[in-house]
């Protein structure tokens, strides 16, 4: 199996019955420990696929626009386009990716809270109509810009996070939307929904309740003084309204899983434990890690949001052997690459691996300079039986046109590593 072969091109490992990502896995960390430890990403196709079957069996009414922003690689956009999805874009760059996949115009949102003027202006040039808006200057700047441009009204929301202000910066709230729909008016600008966002972080389900509930304000507020007229045009009788939702992670979080090499150790005593790691009160030592990934790379994301996941050490250990308190860095040996706080982990070593998994979302950017970070390499794969399911989709190795579709042979060796051949 391979990685990426150019800008535009993958190959698509298709895994035999009886071969699982664990195999993968084991393959890839005996080939990158040979040529240089480099981290490296595991994709799962085959994991997007069932998401989006899953997605048509529990709620086929609503059409998702996957959120480009949460991973833009080109392999998954490509995939979701062929099953169908729309795309909801904070960018013109992001735009400009999902056309060059044949992605019509009225199949991309644009949803950037704060829009540059020139992007509107490339929207309106490319027929990309439905636009989110929050704010009176947001809706003046369209009204300017885009004469064909259809809103969705952005209302503010909250959640359990814990990260409320965040929530509340961007949206509309209720006391602001007549305001802005009576603008929307004398600008003869058309709103023809409502958009909420809720954090996929939030497990509260009275959220969306409240959510719905503050929506439908809007449109009670909309029918009577903005958009009857319109009503019969994209509300006909027995037409009922059209839901769409702008899922990101849901698709792409659980089908990437990240390798990443120890390449630093530090013993420390550990009642002298690094700051924000809880003192043991024991006599045992605390490790500190350091990483080949961190914040200026893949873990772009801890800046904003704590890691969940505690990774999984990819060497054997007994099931008695000591754990003690651990600490994960990344490269960059700055304060705020702080990966994991504290987690307990058998003693490592230089060169031993760290498997990370649910790494699909907000994760598979270009890297930063700082300290010569790298972008890891991607392998995807897909088994057989999830190949044939995409297929039985009307989904073909001929829709998929940058793709190449092999079948792949990973062996176990008398050393216990793994080895592929295509």
């Amino acid at each position: 199996m391979k990685g990426f072969i150019d800008d535009a091109n993958y190959f698509v490992g298709l895994l035999d019955e009886g071969t699982n990502l664990g195999d993968v896995i084991d393959n890839y960390v005996n080939e990158h420990t040979l040529t240089g430890k480099k981290a490296f990403f595991v994709g799962d196709l085959g994991k997007i696929v069932k998401k989006h079957s899953q997605w048509q069996n529990v709620v086929a009414q609503i059409k998702p626009f996957y959120t480009v922003k949460c991973n833009s690689t080109p392999a998954v956009l490509e995939i979701l386009a062929a099953l169908g999805t729309g795309f909801a874009c904070s960018s013109k760059t992001e735009m400009v990716l999902v056309q060059e996949l044949g992605v019509s115009p009225e199949n991309i949102i644009y949803i950037s809270p704060c829009k540059q003027v020139s992007q509107i202006k490339y929207a309106a040039k490319v027929g990309v109509n439905i636009i989110t808006c929050d704010s009176e200057v947001e809706l003046k700047k369209i009204a300017r810009n885009h004469p064909n441009a259809k809103v969705l009204l952005h209302i503010a929301t909250e959640d359990n996070t814990g990260n409320e202000e965040g929530n509340m910066k961007f949206g509309a709230t209720l006391k602001n939307c007549r305001h802005i729909l009576e603008c929307a008016k004398e600008l003869d600008v058309q709103i023809i929904g409502v958009k909420f966002h809720v954090s996929s972080a939030c497990k509260e389900s009275q959220v969306y309740v409240h959510a719905l509930s503050d929506a439908r304000c809007v449109f009670d507020m909309a029918v009577n003084r903005v958009i009857s007229p319109l009503l019969d045009v994209y509300f006909p009788e027995g037409s009922g309204i059209k839901i769409i939702s702008e899922p990101g992670s849901y698709y792409v979080s659980s089908a990437f899983t990240l390798a990443v090499n120890i390449i630093a150790k530090k013993v420390v005593e550990s009642d002298k434990f690094s700051s924000g790691v809880e003192k043991t009160g024991s006599d045992e030592p605390a490790f500190v890690y350091s990483m080949n990934d961190g914040v200026y790379g893949s873990f772009a994301s801890k800046l904003s949001e704590d890691l969940n996941t505690i990774p999984e050490v990819h060497k054997k250990y007994k099931d008695d052997e000591p754990l003690f308190t651990s600490s994960l860095w990344g490269p960059s040996c700055d304060e705020l690459d702080h990966i994991v706080e504290k987690c307990l982990l058998p003693e490592l070593n230089v060169g031993d691996w760290l498997i990370f998994d649910n790494m699909g979302a907000d994760s598979l950017h270009e890297p930063s300079a700082f300290n010569d970070c790298q972008r890891p390499a991607i392998y995807f794969m897909m088994s057989f039986s999830d190949w044939y399911e995409m297929q039985d989709a009307g989904i073909t190795s001929d829709t998929m046109k940058h793709f190449f579709f092999v079948p792949s042979c990973i062996q176990l060796s008398q050393e216990d590593s793994f080895s592929t051949e295509a």
